[in-house]
């Protein structure tokens, strides 16, 4: 068993990658904000569950809080860093960019310091299938360029894998970016659109669908996310012995032991069916009004995970349906409908 440092455990994934790795017998020390971005009290209800378990702690504070995440850090002398806390969302990143900088590119360099000061093992980074903004290629793999960016949160997000492939060739500091596709279920985010159409089904009102509803997305359910971020934590890269040894598919660094790994379900869903799934859980019509594309939106995700496959023998595996299912009735149990 290890003891494993997470930011964000507050957070929608955070949460559900921490319960997953106590359950698992490990020690967690939690690392998270609870800023007010979206509701509070959820990210509350999240905590308190997690400190029910003898073997879970927490510091309350910002990533950019040098510091105290130093402290925190030093204190309980990780063997992992599971780093997930950020400033999250591609549309308030047009509204607020300042935030996107301060969290995501400050705020990862200073976990980026504390992974090298105390020599961990392996050190493992969100970033998000957002990278490969223009890319039309699909499935996306991680070999494919991402070098377009749409949004400043894809942007920093794309600037941390460079920061990360810097420090694990220059202080041979293992390191596994994943990148996230649209991840829903039970706990998720109320600024997500799976919660916000649940919420919005069940009330009554009108939910906003954009760009007419010709949109798939690479719906990943949350218990999926976190076994394989659990799977790959025991999976480190290591600096390969020459370029040729590199496995074709693999992202390895030729330089560095460095990789980047999609996480999703390899699936690409329409929204009007995944709307249709959440009817059919909710027992309720959505009043819809269609929109057009939002600024820095893409019509179409979907993964390649065939490289989480081969490097842990896992393959995300709830169908949408059935998640759609489990997350209505998360809902309601959680807010008594």
């Amino acid at each position: 068993m290890a003891r494993i440092f997470i930011t964000g455990t507050a957070g929608f994934i955070g949460f559900h990658l921490a319960r997953l790795l106590l359950e698992q017998g490990h020690e967690v020390h939690g690392y998270d904000a609870m800023t007010d971005y979206y509701d509070v009290t959820l990210k509350q209800a999240r905590r308190d569950i997690l400190l029910k378990y003898e073997t879970y702690s927490d510091t309350i504070a910002m990533l950019e809080e040098c510091a105290t995440l130093d402290a925190a850090g030093d204190a309980f002398s990780p063997q992992v860093i599971v780093h997930l806390a950020a400033q999250a969302g591609v549309r308030y990143s047009l509204e607020n960019p300042r935030a996107y900088i301060e969290s995501n590119v400050v705020g990862t360099f200073n976990v980026m310091e504390l992974a090298r000061r105390h020599k961990v093992q392996h050190l493992l980074m969100a970033s998000t299938s957002s990278v490969y903004g223009a890319n039309t290629v699909m499935p996306y793999a991680e070999t494919h360029k991402a070098d377009l960016p749409l949004t400043i949160y894809a942007a920093t997000k794309k600037a941390n894998e460079a920061m990360g492939h810097s420090y694990a060739h220059l202080w041979d500091l293992p390191t596994t970016m994943f990148r996230f596709f649209t991840v829903y279920g039970p706990w998720g985010r109320p600024d997500m659109a799976p919660f916000k159409f649940t919420k919005r089904i069940l009330e009554g009102t009108t939910i906003d669908i954009y760009n007419n509803g010709e949109m798939w997305r690479d719906f990943t359910y949350v218990g999926d996310l976190v076994r394989g971020i659990s799977l790959l934590i025991d999976t480190p890269p290591r600096r390969p012995a020459t370029p040729e040894a590199i496995d074709p598919g693999d992202s390895l660094s030729p330089v560095a032991p460095h990789r980047i790994v999609n996480i999703g379900n390899s699936d690409k869903v329409r929204l009007l069916d995944f709307i249709e799934a959440l009817e059919n859980a909710t027992g309720r019509k959505a009043i819809r009004n269609y929109m057009p594309m939002q600024p820095g939106d893409v019509p179409a995700t979907w993964a390649n995970a065939d490289l989480l496959h081969r490097l842990t023998g896992y393959r995300p595996q709830t169908d949408f349906q059935e998640g759609v299912r489990q997350t209505v009735d998360w809902y309601r149990s959680h807010y008594q409908i």
